[in-house]
């Protein structure tokens, strides 16, 4: 299975949410559906997990890093993640939805527990690497 995640920072921290029906925040993203593109699923989900009311210019979407996971929601499942990069500045205001209960600009003083295994294992570590985020 195909999953995309994208970043957005600002001010070196890292915007993530927290799903309705998981205990930890994960990135922003979701499955690549049939006959889509990462680059299409990852704008599509950006559109439908930031809300109406965020704008982005979906020419700054950059693909940054890939890999091979099992996915978090069964412990079996293998995925293929593509992990995008937001090069503009996120404009807007981020809203909730049925799927989504809360958006969180994460920095590691917020500590690892609330974070999903893709963030906590990939995604952060990438993000400390490459001095994104503090």
């Amino acid at each position: 299975m195909d999953v995309v995640g994208t970043m957005f920072f600002k001010d070196k921290h890292l915007l993530i949410d927290k799903p309705r029906k998981r205990p930890t925040y994960q990135m922003i993203g979701g499955r690549v559906e049939e006959n889509e593109t990462p680059l299409q699923a990852a704008i599509r989900e950006c559109h439908e997990e930031l809300g109406k009311e965020a704008t982005f210019d979906e020419s700054k979407i950059v693909l940054v890093m890939e890999f091979d996971e099992i996915a978090t929601s069964d412990g079996k499942t293998p995925i293929h993640f593509y992990v995008f990069q937001y090069t503009g500045e996120l404009k807007g205001e981020l809203t909730t939805s049925e799927e989504i209960e809360r958006f969180l600009w994460y920095s590691t003083q917020e500590g690892e527990d609330i974070l999903s295994n893709t963030l906590k294992h990939e995604v952060v570590p990438y993000c400390l690497e490459k001095k994104l985020i503090k």
